[in-house]
């Protein structure tokens, strides 16, 4: 079963349950899904998912930063159990020094030196490592290891 049609039941079985937020969220999930196939004239893979709740994530704890900041602990909290929903349906997350010792795997096998090859490292890290990681510790891990 792919990961969009985990989705699709998710969406049944909280109807069934009357679960009216979470409801709200995988709808909003798919839709996303459904406006990038649109778009982009093509039927998401898994991967493709994976980078889209990523960066529908990303939004959310910007948004949760942002109401915080505006004292909207309501409306903060709402964006944060989206956040809880929809991290149910990323892949097992890398931890700091797996990621680490990726990057230096590819820092060594593209043979970059310097933070001049920040770009060669990061799009390589990006393919590799898309849905494993955030890409902010990525980021962070490609300049350690090229800073040495």
């Amino acid at each position: 079963m792919s990961l969009k049609d985990r989705i699709t039941e998710d969406m049944k079985a909280a109807m069934r349950a009357k679960e009216v937020d979470r409801l709200s969220t995988i709808r909003l999930l798919l839709a996303a899904c459904k406006q990038k196939e649109v778009d982009e004239r093509v039927v998401l893979d898994d991967a493709m998912v994976v980078g889209l709740v990523d960066k529908l994530i990303k939004q959310r704890k910007d948004s949760v930063a942002a109401y915080t900041q505006a004292n909207r602990q309501d409306l903060a909290d709402k964006e944060a159990a989206e956040i809880t929903v929809l991290q149910a349906y990323l892949p097992a997350r890398l931890s700091a020094d797996e990621i680490a010792t990726e990057v230096a795997a590819i820092v060594a096998e593209l043979g970059a030196a310097g933070p001049g090859d920040m770009g060669k490292v990061m799009g390589a890290a990006k393919a590799k490592l898309a849905g494993k990681a955030e890409m902010g510790l990525i980021s962070a891990a490609v300049k350690a290891a090229l800073a040495k």
